[in-house]
């Protein structure tokens, strides 16, 4: 395993292009998505209140000018960028549904939000090729992702080029000893401050982490972002690198890459009441979102 820093990549020349998209990004709106969207929200025990999720993204992303249709058995939200349905697709995903009787803002609101805001720029900017979907059910075992990547097996090969999965991108700490690290992952130094944003990729993704790293280095100089590479099949050995949407497309051998502000080795509020939208850091979760931009429409243009 291999930690990379943004913060070690030389700048590139920007693109005016894509400089142009990240200028939309806002953190008012991403706030007002958490704001929507921070209610109980668990598909079993508020089930009732789930729907009501699955029906509010749906209409905001119909406002975008999507058509998003539902997916599965679990009402998976899947949106796609042009009118060509056989891809390659960038895909941006995460998961809407919460723990029961947590607000969720951090989890997984946030990540919601950034891909509604990236659904919003995506189209107005007339950036094709992207694929948006929101999984139900991660907190019970991801059976929404998993579906949806079963489904993929029934589509034409190469669909989905790269998967990039928000899970809890909204919440920065500055201060010392606010980050942790999961125990036990060999070769990896541990940060003291929870100040960047983290992305976690496999043998499949490495290469595209990179990418991304670089794209920061470029348009985010003052973000820190941290890769986390992992060589050889390591992640099977280590449970904490197994638990979002990313694992069902890792299993079958799709590039993916998690982006996350790393959970509870970071929030103190993780699947508790106080997961609330004022607990987050909406220019971090700005920045989160022009990254994910930058990569999407960089990888239009190459």
């Amino acid at each position: 395993m291999l930690v990379a820093h943004s913060k070690n990549r030389r700048p590139n020349a920007t693109d005016a292009a894509i400089a142009e998209v990240l200028r939309g990004v806002s953190a008012d709106k991403l706030r007002a998505y958490v704001d929507v969207l921070a209610f109980p929200r668990h598909y079993i025990v508020e089930r009732k209140a789930n729907r009501h999720a699955r029906d509010l993204l749906l209409r905001l992303l119909r406002g975008f000018g999507y058509a998003p249709v539902l997916q599965g058995s679990y009402d998976n939200i899947v949106a796609v960028s042009c009118s060509s349905d056989n891809g390659p697709f960038l895909l941006l995903g995460a998961h809407y549904d919460s723990v029961p009787g947590c607000p969720g803002a951090d989890d997984n609101a946030s990540a919601v939000a950034v891909c509604l805001e990236c659904a919003r720029l995506l189209k107005e900017n007339e950036v094709g090729k992207t694929m948006v979907v929101l999984f139900n059910r991660e907190e019970d075992g991801m059976l929404g992702s998993q579906e949806f990547v079963a489904h993929l097996a029934g589509q034409p090969a190469g669909m989905v080029e790269e998967a990039h999965i928000f899970e809890m991108v909204g919440y920065c700490n500055r201060a010392p000893g606010s980050q942790r690290m999961p125990p036990g992952l060999p070769g990896v130094a541990a940060p003291d401050v929870g100040d960047f944003l983290g992305l976690l990729a496999n043998r499949y993704s490495n290469t595209i982490a990179e990418k991304v790293l670089a794209l920061a280095a470029t348009y985010l100089p003052q973000f820190p972002v941290l890769a986390l590479k992992i060589y050889l099949g390591m992640e099977r050995y280590f449970r904490d690198l197994l638990r979002s949407d990313h694992a069902p497309f890792w299993a079958a051998g799709i590039p993916a890459i998690m982006w996350t502000d790393t959970s509870e080795f970071r929030n103190p509020h993780y699947h508790r009441v106080s997961d609330t939208p004022q607990t987050l850091d909406y220019d971090f979760l700005a920045n989160v979102a022009k990254l994910a931009l930058a990569r999407a429409v960089s990888r239009t243009e190459k």
